[in-house]
């Protein structure tokens, strides 16, 4: 009788010299087996090793290897320590050991639990060994799941590889340290977007320079890495732009559990709802401050696309409005200049009498009325400026919070709604096909008056920490005052945003209203 010996090891063994040699565990096993095989008077065909990998895992390489030359017929007995160590699932137990096996004429035998398909009275043990090792599966992914989500919670960084811009620190388990170099292209990514750059522009800055994009980083650094499926290209790209610029890793917070196992029995993954995710703040040192944080994320929820030959977003984009219409007011490029022109016009000519005015010619005026404010605060006491710059952020805050009551009673408004449709439903009111039709779209308005809600709530904050710091518009201005071009980061740090109207047939002026944003 030939036998194949089948060992496993799913602990990480800590006495390997090399990761090549198998663990003492492991050379147990064989010694185990080897003899018993030799006490049975049973031929050696091979012995098929599989270390570090865990009982429910259906890829391991010799695992795969044994039920192959099992199907082949190559030996007559798989001999084992213990059921578990062939496999933990029930399922794999019914498939193998009292399906195919038997068809394929494999006699299985583990020693410590006396399982033998050669001997019919202890199927039934074989069963209750399989549904106690499916149990202990269960129970271990449920323990592990509950430890790495505490240890979430906690502010433990739970992954085999730090983010880019990051290092693991060796002296505490799950907490992160900056990585400098990496630090600082981190930093020109958030600055050049911040400036106006666009995602494929930034990613070609870098390309250019010739910096290694985060994989190649850390292979060359000798880092660990997610090993790429295929070749990796060692180039910057759009989508990896996109996620550094959205990731709070930067500014000291750990959002995990964004995926999740199907099940214990597989790998796979599956992205969870974002309100199963776990957040917590501040645990380890930021890349990036709030404030430029905040104003990369205002740019990214706008969606402005560069516009200019160079790749970067106009000054103006998505900073101008119609003050007849409301709507954006977008650059438009003809014969080497640019223009705001509001689109309505082009769509009715009674819904709005159209704005429009050059982009050079609004960035004179733009100039002209920071310096004119800039003087008038210079000709204000210390007190004058405070009590005026606190007040006009109260102002501001009252308006806000006005709006943010609105879409509130909107919001209670759509949740007694969807209480309702529920009731008609369960009383036959109305049929399940409308109730999900209505439902449906009551959810998304409700939704959508929750995230103008929430918008409101991030302005209030913003305005609070504005009170909180103190009137700093000299200071702030006075950075800009030479300036004679505007940029992107200007902008969006100075304008909240910007009316324009239509010029006037008899001064030839264009009616300009600026909304600082202090």
């Amino acid at each position: 009788m030939k036998v194949a010996i089948y060992c496993r090891l799913s602990e990480e063994d800590r006495n390997k010299v090399n990761k090549e040699d198998d663990s003492n565990s492991i050379k147990n096993q064989k010694a185990m087996l080897i003899q018993y095989a030799v006490s049975q008077d049973w031929d050696l065909y091979d012995i098929y090793s599989d270390d570090d990998y865990a009982g429910s895992d259906r890829n391991r390489p010799q695992f795969k290897r044994l039920l192959a030359d099992a199907e082949a017929r190559k030996f007559d007995i798989i001999l084992c320590k213990t059921q578990s160590r062939f496999t933990r699932e029930l399922e794999l137990v019914e498939k193998y050991i009292h399906g195919l096996f038997p068809i394929w004429g494999i006699r299985f035998v583990s020693i410590v639990d006396n399982a033998d398909t050669a001997n019919k009275g202890n199927k039934k043990a074989r069963q209750i060994n399989g549904l106690v090792n499916e149990w202990y599966l269960e129970d271990m992914s449920d323990n592990i799941r509950s430890v790495l989500t505490s240890r979430r919670e906690n502010g433990f960084h739970i992954g085999s590889f730090a983010p880019y811009g990051y290092e693991k620190d060796p002296a505490l388990k799950g907490h992160l340290i900056i990585d400098p170099e990496a630090a600082e292209i981190v930093k020109e990514i958030f600055s050049l977007f911040a400036d106006g750059y666009g995602k494929s522009s930034i990613a070609r800055i870098l390309n250019n320079r010739g910096v290694p994009n985060p994989t190649e980083y850390k292979r060359k650094k000798g880092l660990r890495y997610l090993q790429p499926k295929k070749a990796a290209s060692t180039l910057w790209k759009y989508h990896t732009i996109a996620g550094i610029l959205t990731n709070e890793v930067y500014i000291g917070n750990l959002v995990q559990g964004k995926y999740g196992s199907v099940s214990y029995k597989t790998r796979q993954c599956v992205p969870r709802p974002k309100e199963q995710w776990i957040r917590a703040e501040g645990t380890h040192e930021p890349i990036i401050d709030k404030a430029l944080w905040k104003r990369v994320q205002k740019k990214v929820s706008t969606h402005a696309k560069p516009l200019t030959p160079t790749g970067m977003v106009h000054p103006f984009s998505g900073l101008v409005v119609c003050k007849y219409c409301g709507y954006a007011v977008r650059p438009h490029k003809t014969h080497g200049h640019y223009y705001l022109m509001c689109n309505t016009r082009q769509i009715s000519e009674d819904a709005c009498p159209g704005a429009f005015i050059p982009a050079e010619e609004l960035e004179k005026i733009v100039i002209s009325e920071l310096r004119k404010l800039n003087n008038r605060l210079l000709d204000l006491s210390k007190l004058e400026r405070e009590i005026e710059f606190e007040e006009a952020l109260n102002a501001r805050k009252a308006k806000i919070q006005s709006e943010q009551k609105g879409y509130q009673e909107k919001i209670d408004e759509y949740t007694t709604a969807l209480q309702t449709l529920y009731v008609d439903k369960s009383k036959g009111v109305i049929s399940i096909r409308d109730y999900y039709e209505m439902s449906d779209a009551f959810q998304k308005e409700k939704t959508r008056f929750e995230e103008m809600a929430q918008a409101c709530q991030d302005k209030i904050e913003d305005l609070d920490a504005r009170i909180q710091i103190g009137d700093n518009r000299t200071e702030l201005l006075a950075k800009y005052l030479d300036m004679d071009h505007l940029t992107r980061s200007m902008t969006e740090i100075l304008i909240d945003h910007i009316e324009i109207g239509k010029r006037s047939a008899e001064t030839g002026a264009v009616p300009v209203s600026i909304f600082w944003n202090f």
